[in-house]
């Protein structure tokens, strides 16, 4: 259990630096003030859980980045186009959702939020642990609003 957490951990740090590397990457920016785009970022959290709940395959394929992807603590890599067919065959199904305080940072056109997300979810039908996530994601400003770069996530469940 110990080696998983740190598993996950190690995770979560390689996020924040990939992240910091996008954020740093561009010429350097003082932070936004604008309430304006840390709702809007913080709106597409949500967003996306209410899509994922109500299985509106349309509304997560608008939020996902093509190119994004993400590893689950056992090393898998989830792609944008694995979520929605997951997400489509009910594979992996989020039964409800609840969004906790969330940090967010905007620099131009790229924002980093950080946040906890207590949720449920079903795996094939069968309903898992209710647990609480805490996590980071990277989001670029595009048309439309902005959108899901990359993503990490730390539980204390496999099933979340």
């Amino acid at each position: 259990m110990k080696k998983l957490q740190m598993q996950k951990f190690v995770g979560a740090v390689l996020f924040t630096s990939l992240c910091a590397g996008l954020v740093l990457a561009q010429p350097l920016e003082a932070p936004s003030n604008d309430p304006a785009a840390v709702d809007a970022v913080k709106q597409v959290g949500q967003d996306m859980g209410d899509a994922m709940v109500a299985v509106d395959i349309d509304k997560l394929n608008q939020i996902f980045a093509d190119d994004w992807a993400t590893v689950d603590s056992s090393g898998k890599i989830f792609t944008k186009a694995s979520l929605l067919s997951d997400s489509k065959s009910g594979k992996h199904k989020l039964e409800w959702f609840e969004n906790g305080p969330t940090d967010v940072q905007v620099f131009g056109d790229v924002a980093v939020a950080q946040g906890s997300v207590k949720r449920s979810v079903s795996l094939d039908g069968s309903p898992q642990e209710t647990c609480r996530q805490m996590g980071g994601r990277a989001q670029r400003r595009r048309q439309g609003g902005f959108g899901r770069l990359a993503q990490s996530a730390i539980t204390g469940s496999d099933h979340c």
